[in-house]
This record gives structure tokens, C-alpha cells and sequence, in this order.
């Protein structure tokens, strides 16, 4: 076993690193925590395409992938929200500016 230990010994060590590093990258950079997404709150006559929609400018995804990750981050297995549900949608609090402004009448 040392003689095993002695010829291999820098490649069991790189291995060991190696792995110990890409574990180590992918919880850093898993996804995103939860809290660092936009909460918003349902209105009347809102529905996940046209939150989609809505924030189009903030997220990269398709309008199918758009509702397919909201519906998988709450929990929510049908397509329907309903007003005053607190939903998290795929969009940075960093990187938000305010849409509901700039759409508001008179505006």
C-alpha cells in the first residue's frame, strides 16, 4: 500500500482537490436563493403570461419558461393565480425598475 501511496500520491491528492473545488463551485453557484427574486403580489386579471410579459425586459426566458419556473419555485401545479397570492417570479430585485409605474395611467 505505500508503495501505491508513493507512486500515486499527487494524483490521489489532485483528485481529492479537484472534487473537494467542484463541489465547492456548485453550491456557490447553484441557483439563486428564493429571497433574492421579486415578490409580487396578484392583482385582478393577472395571470402568469402576462406577468411574463410585464417583465420581459428583466428576464431571458421564453413566456412557456417564464410560467414553467414560477409554477416550479411556489409550488403551484396549476396555471391559474388568483388575486392576492404572493408569488416569486424569475426576475433580480437588483434588476428591476418600476413597471407598474411607467404602465399606470397618465403616465
Amino acid at each position: 500500500m505505500k508503495k501505491l501511496w508513493n507512486r500515486y500520491s499527487y494524483a490521489i491528492i489532485l483528485l481529492l482537490l479537484s472534487v473537494s473545488f467542484a463541489a465547492i463551485l456548485s453550491f456557490q453557484n447553484g441557483t439563486k436563493e428564493p429571497d433574492q427574486y421579486l415578490k409580487v403580489t396578484v392583482t385582478e386579471g393577472d395571470s402568469l403570461w402576462k406577468l411574463s410579459e410585464q417583465y420581459a425586459a428583466q428576464h431571458s426566458l421564453s413566456h412557456a419558461e417564464f410560467v414553467n419556473w414560477v409554477k416550479k419555485h411556489n409550488k403551484n401545479s396549476e396555471d391559474k393565480i388568483y388575486p392576492g397570492e404572493e408569488i416569486v417570479i424569475p426576475v433580480s430585485k437588483n434588476d428591476t425598475f418600476p413597471t407598474e409605474l411607467a404602465s399606470a395611467p397618465g403616465k
